[in-house]
């Protein structure tokens, strides 16, 4: 299994999305999404290639996504009803996965994703 290394702009959209789900769902569904986001990125690192992953080329070279709903089934805790987050990533080095951004999966990867991030 790789392991993965989270860049600022991936650290920052997690609080953000972490403290969001605590405002308007309380701290019982902080605690599902951040198994949920665990459980997603447990899997990316085990197989970053997966069926459950996007091509995302057209942002830059290498970079994939992968719906953390994906994960909902390795979650430690009950389950996020309808998780709306993807996280972006790419392989680095054979080992390392770079987490470049968790996005809302309605927002456009173009306007956040660069190949500086």
């Amino acid at each position: 299994m790789a392991r993965y290394r989270l860049s600022p702009p991936a650290k920052a959209d997690i609080a953000a999305l972490l403290r969001n789900s605590e405002t308007v769902h309380g701290a019982e569904a902080r605690v599902r999404h951040r198994a949920l986001l665990s459980a997603a990125l447990r899997r990316i690192a085990a197989d970053p290639q997966g069926r459950s992953t996007v091509d995302h080329s057209e942002l830059f070279a290498g970079v994939r996504s992968f719906h953390i709903r994906h994960g909902r089934s390795e979650s430690r805790e009950p389950p996020v009803g309808r998780p709306v987050h993807l996280i972006f990533y790419r392989v680095a080095e054979p080992g390392v996965i770079d987490i470049v951004r968790v996005l809302h999966e309605r927002m456009e990867p173009s306007r956040h994703i660069d190949d500086q991030t």
